[in-house]
């Protein structure tokens, strides 16, 4: 889209030519090279409160991208969205005054445009907005069980994280996993699978926090099946669960002490968890897990810093985090992929759409890189634990069997792996005692 040959008023010359004029260039880089730059340059206007400058950039931006186009024009139409949705609530907030700004109406990019082959409910005919769609639970659980299914990032760190937990939880006959984020609960079938063949198999708890107890309940009834089918003893326990609520994570933790029994192993499972608690609520976090004396804590996080608080900062390594992403599933999966434009445009999109466009409490994903989590959990008490040469070749026959593309690469760093796309890693699963 971006290569061919177009008239000097094209939107492509545009870009040119504003590159030209504001950076000096002389060397012609790619397209996609362009379209970085563009979106940097239009967070650099919002920064600055240059509000008609970005409202100039999105144009161009929009026009240039496709939610269903190559994986630069998918990335750039959500990042254009999300600074879309930035810019409106600044400019809500603040007097434009430069130039001939007085009289300027923000570009409507908050009605998504979505592909008609994503649920009804998503669709952009109905008018809803980009908010609307996010907020509808049904279409955000089946965008995350199509990122489950064609991606291997979630079944990498449940792997690993559910083989940490079974050696270190070996030969106890009572076992309670206490799961933040539980979601569908996707993870621990193949654990409670590996359990009923153990003799004898022990009794199994499992206690599930979530923030929808509709879905929570939904959960446990699934689990509890699959259980009776396998002839294992188990309970599910599901718990409402506000994260960013001190009061409710404190009197949840004094609960399931309580509930907790003198005869069960603990193991804390907090897959893509930790980050949606804010830095102040953390420490005091992670030092409630360590009172509870759990025999293991597994950590799954996205190895990204999307939680700096300067803005532009922010944007850029959401930008470099989310290209690699979006790279991953062009080069796995044709572009009419309905479960790939589910992902992009519902799941990521809504990342993207909170990382750049909110701020404060108001925002939830904020992820942080391994060294930053491993600095406050070794400062709560922690260890960290080893993960073992067998979850390293089950890793590998995961992405051999069901992923087969050079392009994912696993690494080994300080006892924890690393799961990335080319030479950038995305995911980090750790263990912890």
């Amino acid at each position: 889209m971006f290569g061919s040959e177009q008239e000097e008023s094209s939107p492509q010359n545009i870009i040119n030519m504003h590159f030209d004029h504001q950076h000096h260039q002389t060397t012609i880089t790619s397209p996609s090279v362009h379209m970085r730059q563009l979106l940097i340059s239009c967070a650099e206007h919002i920064s600055r409160c240059d509000f008609y400058g970005a409202h100039r950039l999105i144009n161009i931006l929009s026009a240039n991208s496709s939610p269903c186009g190559d994986s630069t024009e998918r990335l750039v139409h959500q990042f254009s969205k999300a600074l879309s949705l930035r810019l409106h609530s600044f400019a809500d907030t603040s007097t434009i005054t430069s130039g001939s700004t007085s009289n300027l109406v923000i570009p409507s990019l908050l009605t998504p445009k979505i592909s008609p082959a994503l649920p009804s409910s998503a669709g952009s005919g109905s008018g809803s907005s980009t908010q609307q769609v996010f907020d509808d639970e049904s279409v955000v659980q089946s965008a995350y069980l199509s990122l489950n299914q064609i991606t291997p990032f979630i079944r990498f760190t449940h792997l690993t994280a559910n083989q940490a937990i079974l050696e270190s939880v070996e030969g106890h006959h009572a076992i309670h996993i206490l799961d933040f984020n539980i979601m569908h609960g996707v993870q621990w079938p193949p654990l409670m699978q590996a359990m009923a063949e153990k003799f004898p198999p022990p009794m199994l708890r499992i206690t599930g926090t979530g923030d929808n107890l509709t879905i929570l309940r939904r959960t446990g009834d699934r689990l509890a099946k699959f259980a009776h089918t396998l002839g294992l003893r188990f309970q599910f326990h599901p718990v409402l669960l506000l994260e960013n609520e001190e009061s409710s994570i404190s009197s949840f933790f004094a609960s399931f002490a309580a509930y907790l029994q003198p005869d069960e192993t603990l193991a804390v499972n907090c897959v893509l968890y930790l980050h949606r608690l804010s830095r102040e609520r953390l420490s005091l976090f992670l030092h409630q897990i360590k009172a509870l004396n759990p025999r293991v804590l597994t950590l799954a996080e996205r190895e990204a810093n999307h939680n700096l608080p300067i803005f532009l900062q922010r944007f850029v390594e959401a930008l470099d985090h989310y290209t690699a992403l979006f790279d991953s599933l062009e080069a796995t999966l044709p572009p009419n992929s309905r479960q790939r434009i589910e992902v992009e445009q519902i799941w990521f999109g809504r990342e993207i759409a909170d990382i750049i466009a909110s701020e404060g409490e108001t925002r939830r994903e904020r992820h942080e890189r391994f060294r930053a989590w491993e600095l406050m959990l070794r400062g709560s008490g922690f260890h960290n634990l080893a993960l073992s040469p067998f979850a390293l070749s089950q890793a590998k026959l995961l992405l051999r069997l069901h992923y087969p593309s050079e392009g994912y690469k696993l690494h080994i760093l300080n006892d924890s792996f690393f799961l990335g796309w080319q030479n950038q890693h995305l995911f980090s699963v750790s263990s912890w005692h």
